[in-house]
């Protein structure tokens, strides 16, 4: 092995997610354009083809019993994997990969097969959000952690739903190559650099069901289409057509919160969205529909445990601080 050479085996499977493997495939390959020396292998549990979840057939390069030591070894998810007990060739192969491996890290439902492993007993772990339930039930000695981008524990790294495999795979580059690389390859992609483990999987003003009653559906829309306008208590009822105090009830019979925390929280989403952007605080309060930058300050405090400046200096990179 050449210096600043980094292997990377990928166990895949039949009925493995095709962007599992394809999205951080294209980090480590765009960071060749850059420099930067990574070797792709597949690796299936016999050597033999595997067939994707959208019936496109993926060759592999060697078996996981002879494949090489690899830097780093990655497993794909699959819808299959949270439904039923994960293959034992399946889970021995991750195992023998990771004995010789570096890091060892899994994308989306590929957790489920290092679970079954053994190699996430006693670590912290996340999943998609849709099995974060399912993934604790398998592996009661391990943390989940139900609203992470991605985590990693040691030399074990775990990724949220499809598309967080390409935030992990920056963040692996980071490790190894710095911010720079990995910010020249996100840019190279197209994608975010700011997405870091420590951000939700999704945002907070979207999670459960949307309101069953008209009225909250009107007011959620409001808020959503323009969160800068006056949306105090009064103003919201009379758009709605009811009283301050009926709003108020509905939002705490449906919601469990008050309309102005609910307001409050859309404007918080839009506010981090803007500072992941590239806007200073100012501007993001301004355009978020915050009063003042002190307002837009105390909700972050709030919610977050730090200010819109140290949160946009935290999450410059895809690393966060430990």
């Amino acid at each position: 092995m050449t210096a600043g050479t980094h292997r990377v085996g990928v166990l895949v499977f039949d009925g493995m997610k095709l962007l599992d493997l394809s999205g951080p495939a294209e980090v480590f390959s765009e960071a060749n354009r850059f420099g930067a020396d990574y070797r792709l292998s597949i690796v299936s549990v016999s050597g033999s083809p595997v067939r994707s979840s959208i019936g496109m057939r993926v060759p592999a390069d060697t078996d996981a019993r002879t494949a090489t030591a690899y830097d780093t070894v990655v497993v794909v998810g699959g819808d299959a994997l949270p439904q039923a007990p994960v293959a034992p060739d399946l889970h021995a192969a991750a195992r023998i990969l990771a004995e010789r491996a570096g890091r060892v890290a899994s994308v989306c439902t590929g957790a489920f097969v290092l679970g079954a492993a053994g190699l996430l007993d006693g670590r912290r772990a996340t999943t998609h959000w849709q099995h974060t339930a399912t993934l604790a039930r398998r592996c009661p000695s391990t943390r989940v952690e139900a609203d992470a981008l991605f985590v990693k524990d040691g030399s074990t790294y775990t990724s949220a739903g499809v598309t967080a495999g390409i935030d992990l795979a920056l963040s692996l580059l980071e490790e190894y190559h710095g911010p720079g690389l990995a910010r020249q390859v996100a840019r190279s992609l197209v994608v975010y650099m700011q997405r870091a483990g420590g951000q939700s999987q999704f945002s907070a003003s979207l999670q459960g069901p949307p309101p069953r009653t008209p009225v909250l559906r009107m007011v959620q829309e409001a808020v959503h289409g323009d969160p800068t306008a006056d949306h105090g208590l009064a103003a919201l009822a009379a758009r709605v057509r009811v009283s301050p105090r009926h709003l108020t009830r509905m939002f705490r019979d449906e919601l469990d919160t008050t309309p102005m925390k609910y307001v409050e929280l859309i404007r918080f989403d839009m506010a981090k969205a803007l500072l992941d952007a590239g806007h200073n605080a100012t501007e993001a309060a301004a355009l978020s529909g915050f009063p003042s930058y002190e307002s837009l300050r105390r909700a972050f405090t709030r919610r977050l445990g730090l200010s819109p400046i140290r949160y946009q200096h935290r999450f410059a990179t895809t690393t966060r601080d430990s």
